[in-house]
C-alpha cells in the first residue's frame, strides 16, 4: 500500500487533463470537461445495460460477461502506455481492491485497455503488477481491435475512446463505473481527483446485499 499512495501522491502532482500529449489541444480540452462532468454526475443513478462481451484478461484467458454474470464489479478504461491520468487511476483502483477486502465485500475489478494494439496480455500483466494487483478479482482485458472498444465502451458505458492524432497517445474519460448483478451500470465516479472510496465501498456493500 505504501508504493501505491507513492504512486498517488507523485502522479497527482502532474497535470490532469487527459490521456494526450502535451500542449493544450483542443481535444484535451473537451476530454478535460468530460473529466469535470465526469465528477459532477458521480451520484447521478444511471440504468445502462453492459453489452454481452468476451476479450482476453492478463493471463490470455478468455474472460468476459458470462464470468462476471451474477456478480458486482467495477470498471474503468485505461492503456498502460498512458503519460498523465491513468496511473493514478490505476492507483486508486488498487486502493478500492484492498479496501474491499479489508471490509468483506465481494466485487470484481476489470481494467479496459483502450490501445489493444500496443497491451498484449504480458503488458497488461507486467503492468497490474506495478500496483500490487490482485489478479483473482481484477482483470485487465484486451483481445479486440481499435474499433471494437471504442464502439464497446460508447454503447455500454457512454464513454468516449479516441486515440489523439497529435500523439501516441489516447482521449478519454476518467469515471470509474459500478455495475451491478445484472449488468446494469448504476453509477459512476471521479476516478482521478476526488474519488469518493468511502462512498464507492459504501454502495457496493449495499448492492453485494441484495
Amino acid at each position: 500500500m505504501k508504493k501505491i499512495m507513492m504512486i498517488i501522491s507523485l502522479v497527482l502532482l502532474a497535470a490532469l487533463t487527459a490521456c494526450g500529449g502535451s500542449g493544450g489541444s483542443h481535444d484535451e480540452h473537451e476530454n478535460h470537461k468530460q473529466h469535470e462532468n465526469s465528477s459532477k454526475e458521480s451520484s447521478q443513478s444511471l440504468d445502462w445495460d453492459v453489452q454481452s462481451f468476451s476479450f482476453k484478461d492478463q493471463n490470455d484467458k478468455a474472460f468476459g460477461s458470462e464470468d462476471l454474470k451474477g456478480k458486482v464489479w467495477m470498471a474503468n478504461f485505461i492503456f498502460t502506455n498512458c503519460e498523465t491520468v491513468c496511473p493514478p487511476m490505476t492507483a486508486h483502483m488498487a486502493k478500492l481492491q484492498q479496501m474491499s477486502k479489508e471490509e468483506n465485500v465481494n466485487v470484481n475489478f476489470v481494467s479496459f485497455s483502450i490501445d489493444p494494439k500496443r497491451d498484449d496480455a504480458e503488458t497488461r500483466k507486467k503492468f497490474g503488477k506495478n500496483y500490487d494487483a490482485d489478479f483473482s478479482n481484477w482483470h485487465f482485458l484486451g483481445g479486440y481491435n481499435q474499433e471494437e472498444i471504442e464502439k464497446f465502451a460508447k454503447e455500454s458505458f457512454k464513454t468516449p475512446v479516441t486515440a489523439d492524432p497529435n500523439s501516441d497517445q489516447f482521449i478519454h474519460a476518467t469515471s470509474f463505473f459500478l455495475v451491478d448483478q445484472n449488468g446494469k451500470v448504476l453509477s459512476r465516479y471521479d476516478g482521478v481527483e476526488n474519488t469518493p472510496y468511502e462512498q464507492i465501498i459504501k454502495d457496493l456493500k449495499k448492492l453485494s446485499s441484495k
